[in-house]
């Protein structure tokens, strides 16, 4: 079982091999509001790090994906594009955004680090 990792953006990273599962934290989805609309990557795109690869669209505003590190995305949540409102009920579970596949490694924060950023 792979630890959870955060990002200063609000997302949160899960890394099983050479693979990174990434959505936004619940903290961000609470600040958000009810999510509306999920614009995803396609399965392919290559990123820089510190890129903005989607967007989260909310009743109140609208919010970017940034992924920490360069990659490449190797699969998309096609559930959370049909029913954006999984962000808000499973944010750090079934309402995850992306895998990807880093090609350099991501600075990330421990949870200790990311509770101390949003407190």
């Amino acid at each position: 079982m792979s630890e959870t990792k955060y990002t200063a953006d609000h997302e949160w990273i899960r890394i099983e091999g050479d693979v990174a599962t990434i959505g936004i934290t619940d903290y961000a989805q609470s600040a958000l509001g009810d999510v509306v609309f999920v614009d995803l990557p396609g399965v392919g795109r290559s990123f820089a790090a510190g890129e903005a690869i989607g967007e989260i669209e909310s009743t109140k505003s609208v919010g970017e994906l940034i992924v920490p590190a360069a990659g490449e995305v190797v699969e998309v949540n096609d559930e959370v594009a049909g029913d954006p409102t999984l962000v808000n009920s499973a944010a750090e579970g079934a309402g995850w955004l992306v895998k990807v596949r880093f090609t350099e490694e991501p600075e990330l924060l421990d949870e200790a680090a990311y509770r101390e950023l949003t407190a």
